[in-house]
Formats: structure tokens, C-alpha cells, sequence
């Protein structure tokens, strides 16, 4: 098999793995630590999706580190959403 085609069943096999991960940790854990697991999973799962099927593995640094900054942009939209979400009243 191609170098390619490997490091794309590799990535696969890691993502289906960490779908297992996530399936469990839902049975398994429960409360705060369940969320903390669960999101953990998401961003490395997101992470190796990012880094390979987006072809970042390949690209210069600086187009890394703008992916980086826009990854981090959309994370603090995020955690702004959640702040105001929770400091309503209802």
C-alpha cells in the first residue's frame, strides 16, 4: 500500500478507536468528569481530522498557524455563547 493510504487507515482506525472511546465514556462516567472525557475525546478527534483529511500535515507553517488562530477564534465565540447562555435569566 501507498505511504498515503496508510497514514489514511491509520488515521481511520485511530478515529473509529476514539468513537469507541467516546461510547464507553458515556456508559462509564457520568456528571462533570463524563463531560470533561467526552469533550477531551472530541478534540482529538476533531485534531486528527484537522491535521490529516485537511491536509495541514502537508501545508507551510504559517498556513498552520492560521488554521490554529482560527481554531482558537472559534473557540472563544464558543465560550462567550456558553457564558451568555448561562448567565441569563429565565
Amino acid at each position: 500500500m501507498p505511504r498515503a493510504l496508510n497514514s489514511l487507515v491509520l488515521i481511520w482506525l485511530l478515529l473509529i478507536l476514539l468513537l469507541a472511546g467516546t461510547i464507553a465514556a458515556s456508559f462509564l462516567f457520568t456528571g462533570l468528569s463524563g463531560l470533561a472525557i467526552s469533550l477531551g475525546i472530541a478534540v482529538a478527534k476533531s485534531g486528527l481530522i484537522y491535521w490529516r483529511y485537511m491536509h495541514l500535515d502537508e501545508e507551510s507553517p504559517l498556513l498552520r498557524v492560521a488554521a490554529l488562530a482560527a481554531a482558537a477564534w472559534l473557540m472563544i465565540l464558543l465560550v462567550f455563547l456558553c457564558v451568555d447562555q448561562l448567565t441569563r435569566n429565565f
